[in-house]
């Protein structure tokens, strides 16, 4: 199982931070390894994710809301694909900002054991997070470009 939690102080009021980021649709705009998330079922609890996986595999899996608390908490887990993952993503309003902190864990890496291997070497999941929550924060901010998607 591999870890990563983050958090990062968004300057926007915790209902458009929080409504933001429960469209799943708008995750490809800030998190460089999804491709596509789209729903799967009219109440928006389920979705299906496509990820840009290691070694240039394509990881797809579904995933069902375990918890939704508008402007206060999301969580979820994968129910089927080539991997595993769950976690959750806590939203709390301070003053004018709001703290988005995430907490996710993923099991069964494409691949296998070389896979997993080959995914600690090549990719630093801390670095990624922090980097896909500072393009999340300046999307939501509004200051678009800040340069580090590719």
């Amino acid at each position: 199982m591999q870890r990563v939690e983050k958090s990062v102080r968004v300057d926007a009021p915790v209902e458009k931070v929080y409504s933001y980021w429960r469209n799943f649709e708008n995750f490809p705009q800030f998190m460089e390894h999804v491709e596509e998330v789209r729903p799967t079922d009219p109440a928006g609890r389920m979705s299906h994710w496509k990820l840009k996986g290691p070694m240039g595999k394509t990881v797809e899996y579904d995933a069902e809301l375990t918890k939704d608390e508008p402007n206060k908490l999301i969580g979820w887990n994968s129910t089927g694909g080539s991997m595993q993952t769950s976690g959750e993503v806590t939203f709390t309003p301070l003053e004018h900002n709001t703290q988005v902190h995430v907490v996710m864990q993923w099991y069964d890496t494409p691949g296998g054991p070389v896979g997993e291997a080959a995914s600690k070497t090549l990719q630093n999941p801390d670095k990624m997070l922090e980097e896909d929550l500072q393009r999340f924060k300046d999307i939501v901010e509004g200051r678009v470009g800040s340069g580090l998607r590719r």
